[in-house]
C-alpha cells in the first residue's frame, strides 16, 4: 500500500493579514498638538483612544493644531464669557494670522446657547456675533455636541491631505490705544463698547481712575460702584 504524505498547506491569506499587519504596526500616528491647558478636557482622552500621538505644549493661539488648521475651542459657557470680556475678540485677531483657522462651539447638547438666564446677554446679540466671525472674520464655525464629538471631527480632519502648520505665528501685538483699550475692558463688567465710551469721554485711564462717580454711572449705570471699589482697593 503506497503512503501519500501530503505536504503543508501555505495560507496565503494567513501570510497575507501578516503583512498588513506589519505595515499598519509600522505606519506613524497622526501627530495633534494640543494646548497644555486643554490637558484636563475630555477632547485629549478621546483623541488618544483614536490613536493619534497627542503633544502637549505651550500654544500662543488657538487650542489644537490638526496638520495645517488651528482650531480655538470653546464650550458654550466659556463662548459668552469671553464674547462678553472681549477675550475671544482679541483671539479671533489672532486666528486670522492662519490660512486655515476653525472655531469649535462644544456642548449644544447640554446648553442653549442662546439663553440669557445665566449670562445676560441678548440672544440677538449672540447671533450678531456669530455672523460677524462667520462673515467679517471669514473664520469658519462648527457647533458640536460634546467632547467625543469634539474629538470625531478632528479625526475627520486629520485624514484630510494637508502640510503641517507653522507655529511660528505669535501674537498679535496691540498699539497705544488697543493697549489702553485691554486694560478698562480687563475690569469685571467693562466690555469692548464700554472701555471705548469710557476712553472717548475721560481721554486717559488715570482720568477714569480719578473720575467722579456720578460721571462714571451716567456710562456704566450700577457696574460704577464694582468699578469704583476695584480701583480703591488695597492689595
Amino acid at each position: 500500500m503506497k503512503i501519500i504524505t501530503q505536504k503543508p498547506i501555505f495560507d496565503i491569506f494567513s501570510s497575507r493579514k501578516e503583512i498588513v499587519s506589519k505595515k499598519e504596526s509600522s505606519k506613524e500616528k497622526i501627530k495633534i498638538i494640543i494646548d497644555y491647558r486643554e490637558k484636563n478636557s475630555l477632547v485629549a482622552s478621546y483623541l488618544i483612544s483614536l490613536d493619534f500621538e497627542i503633544i502637549f505644549k505651550e500654544l500662543k493661539i488657538g487650542d489644537y493644531v490638526v496638520k495645517d488648521t488651528i482650531i480655538e475651542r470653546k464650550t458654550i459657557s466659556d463662548f459668552i464669557s469671553s464674547m462678553i470680556n472681549g477675550r475671544l475678540l482679541k483671539q479671533i485677531e489672532e486666528l486670522k494670522q492662519f490660512e486655515n483657522k476653525l472655531l469649535i462651539i462644544e456642548g449644544i447638547s447640554k446648553q442653549e446657547i442662546y439663553s440669557d438666564e445665566n449670562s445676560g446677554v441678548n440672544a440677538n446679540a449672540i447671533r450678531g456675533f456669530l455672523l460677524s466671525i462667520l462673515l467679517k472674520h471669514k473664520i469658519p464655525i462648527m457647533f458640536t455636541k460634546d467632547s467625543e464629538d469634539t474629538a470625531k471631527f478632528i479625526d475627520v480632519l486629520s485624514r484630510k491631505k494637508a502640510k503641517e502648520i507653522k507655529l511660528n505665528a505669535g501674537k498679535k501685538t496691540l498699539n497705544k490705544k488697543e493697549q489702553m483699550q485691554f486694560i478698562v475692558e480687563g475690569f469685571p463688567g467693562v466690555g469692548p463698547k464700554k472701555s471705548k465710551e469710557l476712553l472717548k469721554k475721560f481721554g486717559s485711564i488715570q482720568n477714569i481712575i480719578n473720575a467722579p462717580k456720578e460721571d462714571l454711572e451716567k456710562i456704566l449705570g450700577k457696574r460704577a460702584e464694582n468699578f469704583i471699589e476695584i480701583i480703591s482697593r488695597k492689595f
